[in-house]
């Protein structure tokens, strides 16, 4: 059975984190979704690529989530999700996905 990219599920908890606490209204609803795609992708980077690499991604990807905000005030918040999500998806598969 073919693997689930974890650049997909990071880049995923994301978009979907953002777009869960925009929509719903809560962001809480939208950090468990966040959280929930990080410790799954975490768990995969740990397997796949060992601490050090999941460490490093783990600081990527809550850099993304943190960096999103700021970057959202110059180029609008959706395009800064994207922007962080494709960073953290690029990234991830080059260190965990590619092998």
């Amino acid at each position: 059975m073919k693997q689930v990219p974890t650049a997909a599920v990071a880049a995923a908890g994301l978009v979907g984190g953002y777009a869960v606490a925009r929509w719903t209204r809560k962001r809480p609803l939208g950090g468990v979704v966040l959280a929930a795609a990080g410790a799954a992708a975490g768990r995969e980077w740990h397997r796949r690529a060992g601490a050090p690499a999941t460490a490093a991604l783990s600081a990527l990807y809550v850099a993304g989530f943190a960096g999103a905000h700021p970057l959202a005030k110059k180029i609008g918040a959706w395009p800064a999700v994207f922007t962080a999500a494709g960073v953290v998806a690029a990234t991830t598969w080059a260190v965990a996905d590619r092998g």
